[in-house]
């Protein structure tokens, strides 16, 4: 079974889509908001960088602090020392330790009575301080994250990294990893190149809460994105996708033979590129059903217009084989030639128009002089003879150029077709003697042409049928059949074609006759 929708592969390369064009609209306009999402959640892993930032800031203050204590602890004798180093543990908010250079402990804050470090058990914290810790492991592992030692308490001075280092004088620090996942911050520097060493210990709590806060921040900002972005792409679903959807099936239908019975949206509230895309495919449609409506109604024209001169021709060859008398068998041969003319003739029209509009359509359009070209006719017709000794005035008037041509941009030999066809049919209808008179007038960027004769006219309430296909209104003087009833159609079609127009007016001197009016584009050149 062919699918719904068919077309060549003639996209052009700034239309074209490679992957993406096989993922529906919706899932598009999803993963374009989704993405936009994902570059916010980013900011997850910023705060990544923005924590590490700050704890090295605070490793290099406490490195600075240590030194700064190690020079305070040794310029006071060593009896002030445990006064001193509970008054700097207080203002510094840091637990201190005094090591000798063997890393005996001397002296230390919580020992003597300031208790201001303090780690917790991460099995007495709430549910949300364990669902905190659980984010902090998995973003830290998401973004790649150096795991940081976890902080235990050492007997031996030696056996802390930053006071081995700091004996040798400078100072040290090294972060730690608190159980509740916290940052603990050491370090430790020499009083004097081999003496005693103090370090400095701190549970920097802080910077994990303002790391949290932000992150609960941004997941309040990402969370009403999200939901701002599902809601946005539902609503560009629903005001795009679902009539464009709309739009597919109705053009399938039509494509499977129905337009008879499709209705296509035109969506007049919407000035948008679907809007006009609606109303696009809808005159499309309307156009297509009228064209499906013309082409039955003109097969079944062409069917009715055959059948006369073939039933004609039946009779007369069924009679050929029954009748003796040679004088009714000689006007029985003319009535078969008539009919084989006047069925010659209809057959020629018919395959004219039923081309007409293509070959038109693909016709390319040069510059024209109807000026020249209608007094070629009117030549060819005096050299010839006309009947009744009708008259052929054409008349310029003012409408040429300077160079004095009446230049149209067209098809020579379709325009010639129409105004051959309009002598011919005023030729036809005027009396004895009369004149057909040919006037070309400008108006601005249109040439009007005026065909007048002088014979009965056209009546008013049938100017607009006579350019109906098989149409036909003959004078009684011309012979049946001489005419298909295609002339002014074909004639009508060719000048829409050109952008112009054919109508028939009344004429202005009020005098007896018909007038046909064609209006053609001047070329620019003109």
């Amino acid at each position: 079974m062919a699918p719904d929708i068919d077309s060549p592969r003639s996209e052009g390369g700034d239309l074209a889509l490679r992957w993406s064009g096989r993922v529906s609209l919706t899932r598009r306009i999803l993963a374009v908001n989704i993405f936009a999402l994902l570059l916010l959640a980013g900011g997850f892993f910023y705060l990544d960088s923005y924590r590490s930032r700050i704890l090295d800031g605070n490793l290099d203050q406490a490195k600075r602090e240590a030194r700064l204590i190690a020079r305070a602890l040794a310029a006071v004798s060593p009896d002030a020392r445990d006064p001193l180093i509970v008054q700097l543990s207080h203002d510094t908010k840091t637990r201190l330790r005094l090591y000798s250079i063997d890393g005996a402990l001397i002296a230390d804050s919580r020992v003597l009575g300031e208790r201001n470090f303090l780690l917790r058990d991460p099995d007495k914290d709430g549910l949300d301080q364990r669902a905190a810790r659980f984010l902090d492991a998995a973003i830290d592992t998401i973004v790649g994250a150096s795991r940081l030692p976890l902080y235990r308490e050492q007997r031996s001075g030696l056996a802390w990294p930053d006071v081995r280092i700091a004996r040798s004088g400078g100072a040290a620090g090294t972060i730690w990893r608190a159980p509740d996942r916290t940052p603990v911050i050491t370090a430790a520097a020499a009083l004097a190149p081999g003496g005693p060493v103090v370090m400095t210990t701190v549970n920097a709590r802080d910077i994990t809460q303002t790391v949290r806060v932000e992150r609960f921040r941004l997941s309040l900002v990402l969370l009403t994105a999200t939901i701002v972005s599902i809601l946005l792409s539902l609503f560009l679903a629903r005001t795009i996708v679902r009539p464009l959807r709309r739009l597919a099936r109705a053009a399938v239908r039509v494509r499977l033979g129905r337009a008879r019975e499709v209705v296509v949206p035109r969506l007049p509230d919407r000035g948008d590129e679907i809007g006009m895309l609606a109303r696009a495919l809808s005159d499309m449609s309307l156009a297509l059903r009228a064209r499906i409506d013309a082409t039955e109604a003109f097969a079944a024209d062409v069917t009715h217009e055959l059948k006369n001169p073939l039933a004609s021709l039946r009779s007369a060859v069924e009679g050929l084989g029954s009748v003796r008398d040679p004088e009714l068998q000689e006007r029985l041969l003319v009535i078969v030639r008539d009919d084989v003319f006047r069925l010659d003739r209809l057959i020629s029209d018919i395959s004219e128009a039923s081309r007409l509009d293509a070959q038109l359509s693909r016709a390319k359009f040069e510059p024209v002089d109807i000026g020249l070209m209608l007094e070629g006719l009117i030549a060819q017709h005096a050299a010839r003879g006309i009947d009744r000794d009708v008259r052929l005035r054409f008349d310029r008037g003012d409408a040429h150029d300077e160079s004095g041509e009446l230049i149209v941009p067209g098809e020579g030999s379709r325009l010639e077709r129409v105004f051959e066809n309009l002598i011919d049919n005023a030729i036809s209808f005027s009396p004895s003697g009369g004149l057909v008179s040919i006037a070309a007038l400008r108006h601005e960027n249109l040439l009007e042409l005026r065909f007048e004769d002088e014979g009965p006219g056209v009546p008013e309430d049938a100017r607009e049928a006579v350019f109906r296909r098989f149409h036909s209104v003959r004078p009684g003087i011309e012979a049946f059949g001489r005419h298909s009833g295609l002339g002014l159609a074909i004639a009508r079609t060719i000048v829409e074609g050109h952008q112009g127009t054919i109508d028939v007016e009344s004429r202005e001197d009020r005098l007896t006759g018909a007038r046909f009016v064609v209006r053609l584009p001047l070329s620019d050149r003109s």
